[in-house]
């Protein structure tokens, strides 16, 4: 019977392209050991052509790689969005399916021997079902060692805080990152998150999209069992960067680039541009802004000067809203400033919904990309060498700002209002200048450079990424 390691992705295409990444890197390595690999994806309301593409050419590419898709029970996402937001959705998700998650496991089990199999943060109620079923049990990362130490650290510091001192800064430290404010964690602060942390050290092991000497700060507290104070931390093993590196892999979306004369191949333009003379403004699959906030990014790189390609989505109705999961089509004229893309012609081109954002980070002519603070985003920057402007929506997004900012010197942050994030011209147009121009800029740049190649040593025969691999594989063997 051949044998299979099993994957269970998120919904979205930003968790299932890391898994896909993931299932690739076995392969390439020990295709001997395993003939495929199978991964689990739920049919769900976060679902869009976009998903389906992707995994039609995944399949169509790599016949190793097979998709279950799991038929999970109906579940009213709009009145749980309303209520508890998406990680509520994720916590009905894996409060009501472990029967279907179980059922899938078994029918793979009749053609293959499942050697381990690989979960998603929010896919707490599968570690009970692999155990239940005798299946060695791993978490798979898709944010980076910084935000791990912090949702493993979590529970224990909700356990000390109260209401009364949550939003003072000098009640609590958290091991592995230097800064931790009280709004950057705000939001994970819920039952439903700790129900997802607390599962973190039950497993076998986990698995973190980074490489060693990227995080030293976050990984040294982690291996010391800073982390998790009331018992064993899990072994960790740090296989990235993984980044997804085909133009078809779409985060969603058709690319419109406008201009007056109509489409243009954004690519093109890219390639005649001076060497790391463009800032490119990109913010995830599902990043998203007012348009009042639209219009100040228009007026921060209208007075730098510089050159700029920005991939701009149709506007949220207010300035708290920052992710949409629909992308839909809208008239540029109606959300730019009124002659800003006439002003503009000649050294700035916005694309609407979607670019190949790997593409883009590769052309010499990028020399600052302007980002939401996505990981996935980081790491391909970060592999691109190309230094970081930190722009955080939503999620463990600050966290991760606050990594690069002050602990790998990969970035500089934009200030944000305290109430809705929201981000003047003059902010954006004082850190494009910071990046290009100043001593500082050049320091980062040099940074990246230096980053990049440790990123590219760590899948080298003796790298770190490809040896902890290693161990993951001769744990499950």
């Amino acid at each position: 019977m051949q044998e299979t390691i099993v994957l269970f992705a998120l919904p979205g295409m930003g968790h299932t392209i890391s898994m896909v990444e993931l299932g690739k890197l076995i392969l390439r390595n020990y295709s001997h050991k395993f003939s495929s690999i199978t991964i689990l994806i739920t049919t769900s309301f976060l679902d869009t052509p976009a998903i389906s593409d992707y995994i039609q050419h995944i399949t169509r590419c790599y016949p190793s790689i097979s998709f279950h898709r799991l038929s999970l029970q109906p579940l009213d996402s709009s009145q749980i969005l309303k209520r508890g937001g998406m990680v509520g959705v994720m916590f009905e998700f894996s409060r009501i399916n472990p029967p279907i998650i179980h059922k899938a496991l078994q029918e793979i089990s009749k053609t293959s021997t499942i050697k381990a199999l690989v979960i998603d943060m929010f896919s707490a109620s599968a570690l009970s079902v692999g155990n239940e079923l005798c299946i060695p049990t791993y978490y798979f990362i898709t944010s980076g060692t910084s935000a791990l130490a912090v949702f493993l650290y979590l529970p224990k510091f909700h356990e000390q805080t109260t209401p009364d001192n949550f939003d003072n800064p000098l009640v609590y430290r958290f091991p592995g990152i230097s800064l931790v404010r009280p709004s950057d964690i705000a939001a994970l602060i819920s039952n439903h998150f700790l129900y997802f942390f607390s599962a973190l050290p039950k497993a076998n092991g986990i698995i973190v999209n980074t490489f060693d000497g990227f995080e030293p700060v976050a990984m040294k507290a982690v291996q010391d069992g800073l982390c998790v104070p009331d018992g064993p931390t899990p072994p960790v093993y740090y296989i990235g960067p993984l980044i997804g590196s085909r133009r078809k892999e779409k985060g969603g979306g058709n690319a419109i680039a406008m201009d007056e004369e109509g489409e243009e191949d954004y690519l093109s333009w890219l390639d005649k541009q001076p060497s790391r003379s463009v800032v490119f403004l990109c913010f995830g699959s599902q990043g998203t802004f007012s348009e009042k906030q639209a219009r100040e990014v228009a007026i921060g790189l209208e007075n730098s000067g510089k050159r700029f390609l920005w991939v701009l989505k149709k506007p949220a109705i207010d300035d708290k809203t920052k992710r949409t999961v629909e992308l839909k089509d809208f008239e540029l004229g109606s959300v730019l400033p009124e002659g800003f893309t006439e002003r503009t012609r000649d050294v700035g081109r916005v694309v609407k919904s979607w670019v190949s954002q790997v593409e883009v980070l590769k052309k010499e002519s990028v020399g600052v990309f302007v980002t939401h603070c996505g990981w996935n985003s980081i790491l391909e920057a970060v592999v691109a060498g190309v230094p970081m402007i930190a722009w955080p929506l939503h999620s463990e997004q600050y966290l991760n700002r606050n990594a690069l900012v002050y602990d790998m010197g990969m970035a500089v942050p934009v200030e944000q209002r305290e109430e809705d994030g929201f981000v003047s011209g003059t902010e954006l147009e004082k850190r494009i200048r910071e990046l290009m121009e100043s001593e500082k800029g050049r320091e980062l740049r040099e940074r990246s450079r230096k980053m990049k190649e440790m990123s590219l040593d760590a899948f080298g025969e003796t790298g770190s990424s490809k040896l902890a691999l290693k161990r993951f594989i001769d744990a499950i063997e």
